[in-house]
């Protein structure tokens, strides 16, 4: 059932000291670069003005401030801004949206407190769903690289009628740049500490009068900033990731575009994150890795069969190859009590390594009313699609531990199909209603002689109602329906009644307000909502010492607790104080409890990775046409680490800024991220000993975020 994939993957495991600052080449570069900023003119900038911004992710594009809904919009302006060469980079600028790392990547996302935190043998149906370029890459969002990335949008609250049963808590849409009608590009490289390096290029435009292309590539690397001091090594958790895509757009007659897109990523990173310490240096000697190929072809067609509608189709497949492993002990076996203290010496040496091949194929067509195919009088646009998804998961845990290699089979057929109706029911009032019914058949076996099938029928959809106040404001109100649909626990010691879990189900209350005020200076969106939660999926985790070894176990499984609750608020904005002056920013509240918990350890607390409140705020300053300084300061509350255990992370805020030169076409950047040095925590567990020195006793460990780190950018547009 099983093929390895191991040789595919390079060996990382330098032998070469590497500095964690810059060295001579690159101080040389930085100087160039810094000089170079003083090149700037001196004259203010005017004629500044907020762009419109255009949504990609419902059934028509739509403007971000005439959707009736909460979404937050991410422009190359405001990737390029952070210097984000990953999805996890931008999360935070999101209110209400946080992320769980457990890997080299923040690939585990919540979106207002509901979302994934880990996954290991057990199979997993995502709460937030990803798409790259209308390709589905949810649950691996190792993939999400921001390469050549035009915009990037993140849907809040149950996404029941476009995407789905793995868009229970939200949807994130990641849409690259597309072929233009005249040749341009661009070549980036950054150079930042601990050995960080990006090279980037893209170049697009006409092949011919009806094809146009564009071609993107991105490789970009770090030490990380882990010190492995029993190795000497700096790059034990480091970032090795190439990404690749290409765009043919063919307008093959008056009425048929077909656009195909090819993309490949290849993250070969270290994963060394934990230490006994709670530090960044460890001690382990057989250091993890957390590795993702994905190749994947998608193919879009738009007909317009008449006057009257457009059929719209994309047919999407990938195919992705991980593994993902980690020293467990974190440590080097029975020396650690040679060079330490140990009460016993008797420590233990553990690895622990997943290795997945998933495929993952997709046909969604979908009719798509025009204004001359408006139904009931002219007043209600309409779509009607057809929907089949097929994803096959090969696991291949390999465990020292265990007497044999754990293998396991999760496949599953998703068939559904939708409808939206947008009525216009007066010049200001409009109503949206949509739903979707979806049948999902899904079979898992592993050689535990665990065997488990799984036919059920769900639904979901959404009313919404919005009223234009005026030509610059709405108001809106809506009521939506999500869905997750159940499964089944892997492990076959788990009793009876905890091997399945049932469907979670979501009504989501949402009203809000955006517009522009102040002669268009000022943008905002305002959202209120209230969810209402039935059998919450609740991931828990038994903790078993082992009796061959001071070994700890660890049991995953996730049960239901009856009734949950998750309400908050979120607020978004963009306002040109002046002609030098841009401020921008969001905040997010969050309330969530369990009204009936799964167990007495949850009742009167909040739910796992949803922090009370969290915010981004920032102001850019333009200091002549070709200067800018850019600061912002983001922050969290504390939250707890996971449903299992009480441990929490801290609140923190984080600065961040850079200084920007325009050079006609060239852009030079001197950013830092994290200015202050703060340690931040993005993964945590608690209740197991596994240090040897102190005596194994029960404490808590974590994963630290990462560290102030400063670099240089160029990039040259043509």
């Amino acid at each position: 059932m099983y093929r390895s994939k191991h040789p595919m993957y390079r060996s990382k495991h330098h032998s070469k000291h590497h500095s964690k600052f810059f060295n001579r080449a690159h101080i040389n570069r930085a100087l160039a670069l810094t000089t170079s900023m003083f090149m700037c003119t001196a004259s203010l900038a005017n004629n500044a003005v907020i762009e419109e911004v255009i949504v990609t992710s419902d059934f028509r594009d739509t403007s971000l401030l005439q959707t009736a809904a909460s979404i937050s919009v991410f422009d190359n302006q405001a990737i390029a801004q952070r210097q984000a060469r990953h999805l996890e980079q931008l999360i935070n600028l999101a209110p209400n949206v946080n992320f769980s790392s457990g890997a080299s990547r923040g690939r585990f996302i919540q979106i207002r407190g509901i979302g994934e935190r880990s996954q290991f043998i057990e199979p997993l149906n995502p709460s937030v769903g990803i798409l790259v370029d209308g390709i589905d890459f949810t649950g691996i969002a190792g993939a999400a690289t921001t390469m050549d990335i035009a915009q990037v949008e993140i849907l809040r609250g149950p996404q029941g009628t476009v995407y789905g049963a793995n868009a229970l808590a939200g949807l994130i849409n990641l849409r690259s740049n597309q072929p233009t009608d005249r040749t341009q590009g661009n070549l980036e490289v950054t150079l930042g500490d601990y050995n960080t390096q990006t090279v980037s290029a893209a170049i697009g435009g006409p092949l011919s009068e009806n094809l146009g292309y564009r071609f993107a590539a991105q490789q970009h690397s770090s030490d990380g900033y882990i010190r492995n001091d029993f190795l000497q090594r700096d790059d034990t958790d480091n970032i090795d990731e190439l990404s690749l895509r290409s765009i043919l757009d063919w307008q093959a007659s008056d009425n048929l575009d077909l656009k195909l897109t090819i993309f490949h990523v290849d993250a070969d990173n270290g994963y060394d994150a934990f230490s006994l310490d709670n530090t960044r240096q460890t001690l382990s000697d057989n250091p993890g890795h957390d590795r993702q190929e994905s190749t994947a072809v998608a193919v879009q067609s738009s007909w317009q069969a008449n006057d009257a509608v457009e059929l719209i189709g994309l047919l999407s497949f990938s195919d992705s190859n991980l593994e993902y492993g980690y020293d467990e002990d974190w440590a080097y076996g029975d020396a650690l009590c040679v060079d330490f203290s140990c009460p016993y010496n008797d420590p233990y040496s553990s690895v622990d390594n997943y290795v997945r091949d998933r495929s993952n194929g997709s046909v969604d067509i979908k009719l798509v009313s025009t204004d001359a195919g408006q139904i009931l009088n002219g007043t209600t646009d309409w779509v009607a699609g057809v929907y089949w998804r097929e994803q096959d998961e090969e696991l291949l845990r390999q465990y020292s531990f265990a007497a044999a290699d754990f293998i396991s089979d999760f496949d599953t057929t998703n068939q559904a199909v939708y409808g939206q109706l947008d009525s216009q029911l007066s010049a200001a009032l409009r109503l949206t209603t949509g739903i979707r019914f979806e049948n999902r058949q899904a079979s898992y076996s592993d050689s535990d002689l665990v065997a488990h099938n799984v036919d059920e029928d769900i639904w979901g959809g959404r009313i919404a109602l919005q009223y234009q106040l005026s030509a610059q404001t709405m108001v809106y109100g809506l009521i939506s329906r999500g869905y997750k649909a159940g499964g089944v626990n892997s492990n076959a010691s788990l009793s009876a009644e905890d091997r399945e879990f049932d469907t979670e189900l979501m009504l989501n209350y949402e009203v809000g307000t955006k517009g522009r005020w102040l002669d268009d200076r000022l943008q905002a969106q305002v959202a209120l909502f209230y969810q209402q939660r039935d059998d919450i999926q609740i991931k828990q985790s038994l903790v078993q010492s082992r009796e061959d070894s001071n070994a700890s176990t660890f049991t995953d499984y996730f049960g239901n607790s009856a009734k949950g609750s998750n309400y908050g608020l979120e607020v978004e904005f963009n306002w040109l104080a002046s002609e030098a002056l841009a401020l921008f920013g969001s905040v997010g509240l969050l309330e969530s409890e369990y009204d009936i918990p799964l167990s007495a350890d949850l009742n009167s607390r909040e739910q796992a990775h949803a922090p009370a409140y969290q915010f981004a705020l920032g102001a850019r300053t333009q200091i002549s046409d070709s200067l800018a300084v850019i600061v912002d300061v983001e922050g969290k509350d504390e939250f707890y680490l996971s449903s299992s255990h009480s441990e929490q992370s801290q609140a923190y805020e984080l600065i961040n800024a850079s200084l920007e030169c325009s050079l006609g076409d060239l852009e030079l950047s001197l950013w830092g991220r994290n200015l202050t040095d703060k340690d931040v925590i993005v993964r945590g567990f608690g209740g197991f000993g596994n240090d040897p020195r102190k005596g194994w006793i029960t404490e808590p460990y974590y994963q630290l975020g990462a560290p102030r780190v400063i670099g240089l950018s160029g990039k040259y547009d043509f």
